[in-house]
């Protein structure tokens, strides 16, 4: 789905005033989920994209050495989530402090033409598996999370695939942060190189805007053809 934007403040039920809403405290309850995992290096990998019919599929990994996250670093991601759960003014304030707290951050981006090539499954795990290889290269014992499927081998280094594990993982939520953050940048810079499909509102997702937009102009560079959308079914291109 397209990013969001900040949700409008509710009304105060006694005196009409706008209050806004806290952020939950998920990040403690994922960092426990780590922890448990009884490893010092813990990466997580997950992707934004997927399910776009424009613009680049981009993976980010993040490593978290636990040993080194005190209380002070758990309180500064205590809103860490998910980033589909975040608006995308939370997502920006959570992305220099994931880059500023992780050990080592990887982002690896397939762009549309090589998706029509290998196939939306086959590149969406070659640049997980990429992501978290270089996130792990250099040290020993980097036990790499990816978010629902299993990635293959990772240089030696051991690998869980965890469903939902955005939800789960203080690392994979993490790299779903800094991939969701790293497209949508993308995306609103190519609003301007290809202006007619507002790829900044949608960020390349098949709203009904974007595909009114593909039957008046066609296709841009970003577009991915091989994409089976009904989208695509429903337009002759």
């Amino acid at each position: 789905m397209p990013p969001t934007g900040p949700r409008s403040a509710s009304a105060s039920s006694s005196g009409g005033r706008a209050k806004a809403r806290r952020p939950r405290r998920t990040g403690r309850r994922l960092f426990q989920h780590d922890r448990a995992l009884g490893t010092r290096f813990v990466a997580g990998a997950d992707e934004a994209g997927r399910g776009c019919l424009a613009g680049p599929l981009v993976a980010a990994a993040v490593l978290f050495d636990l040993e080194r996250l005190g209380p002070r670093e758990v309180r500064a991601l205590t809103a860490l989530n998910d980033s589909k759960q975040h608006t995308e003014a939370a997502r920006e304030a959570l992305y220099p402090v994931v880059l500023r707290i992780a050990a080592k951050v990887v982002v690896v981006s397939r762009c549309a033409r090589g998706i029509d090539r290998r196939g939306l499954h086959r590149t969406n795990l070659a640049a997980l598996r990429e992501a978290l290889v270089k996130v792990a290269a250099g040290r020993d014992e980097v036990l790499c999370l990816s978010d629902g499927f299993p990635v293959g081998d990772l240089g030696g280094h051991p690998s869980r695939a965890i469903v939902d594990g955005d939800a789960k993982s203080a690392a994979i939520a993490a790299a779903s942060i800094v991939a969701k953050v790293s497209r949508d940048r993308f995306m609103h810079r190519a609003d301007a190189r290809h202006p007619g499909w507002d790829f900044a509102a949608h960020v390349g997702y098949s709203t009904p805007e974007h595909r009114d937009a593909i039957q008046r102009l066609g296709v841009s560079p970003l577009h991915r053809l091989s994409f089976q959308s009904t989208a695509y079914q429903q337009l002759a291109l």
